[in-house]
């Protein structure tokens, strides 16, 4: 669907027209509460506002401050179109990215990204269940780099559909170095705005902050 613009006065930007309309608003907001107030403060006690007229004025309020949260909106989300934030999100989807995420597995073997302590002899993979319970302990080289989780027991049987997250444990000896999430390639399906920051959700329900990527490749074949 294609979006046209119109623009009937060149001087003027978008920004300073919802900037002015938002004032505008915003006085009337604040006029009628102090109109409100003063009406409840100089009722004749004994002849009170009508109950049907006070709510008439009630419901006004509601919709007057409905108004200004919506015009906020507007003028925060014709910002980020005229930034082109949305574009950027956009081009998060479909890529390969690189995280600390959780990842999901069905029945292919996930390429796994080992960063072990430079002074570790020995490293151990943990593989946890969407719960968060380990399900799979196994020896890795303590050289780290890229590994391949076959999603397997030891007896050989595959582990159930689902997402699962990974952390690898750094070791000298019988000493516990560092354990540390273990970084995973997975498509990213979405890419949104949550409390100023970009979220990416990943094929299968994983998320990451964008902020904690550290690479991003075009999909195998892509």
């Amino acid at each position: 669907m294609e979006i046209t613009r119109t623009q009937t006065q060149p001087t003027s930007s978008p920004g300073a027209a919802a900037g002015g309309n938002d004032g505008v608003i915003n006085s009337d907001f604040e006029l009628f509460l102090r109109m409100l107030t003063a009406e409840l403060e100089n009722q004749d006690p004994l002849n009170p506002v009508e109950s049907t007229d006070f709510a008439v004025q009630l419901a006004t309020f509601s919709g007057v401050e409905q108004q200004v949260l919506t015009n906020e909106l507007l003028i925060d989300l014709a910002t980020r179109l005229g930034s082109g934030e949305l574009g950027e999100l956009a081009g998060w989807v479909g890529l390969e990215a690189r995280a600390a995420s959780p990842v999901h597995f069905s029945s292919e073997p996930i390429a796994l990204e080992l960063e072990i302590a430079p002074d570790a002899t020995a490293a151990t993979l943990i593989a946890r269940d969407e719960s968060g319970r380990i399900v799979d302990r196994q020896p890795v080289p303590a050289s780290g780099g890229p590994v391949t989780w076959d999603g397997r027991s030891e007896m050989g049987q595959p582990f159930l559909e689902g997402l699962y997250s990974f952390e690898v444990e750094s070791r000298a000896g019988d000493v516990v170095l560092d354990t540390s999430p273990v970084q995973v390639y997975a498509t990213v399906q979405e890419a949104r705005i949550e409390g100023g920051e970009t979220v990416l959700v990943f094929a299968g329900g994983g998320t990451a902050r964008a902020d904690s990527v550290t690479a991003i490749r075009n999909p195998a074949g892509g």
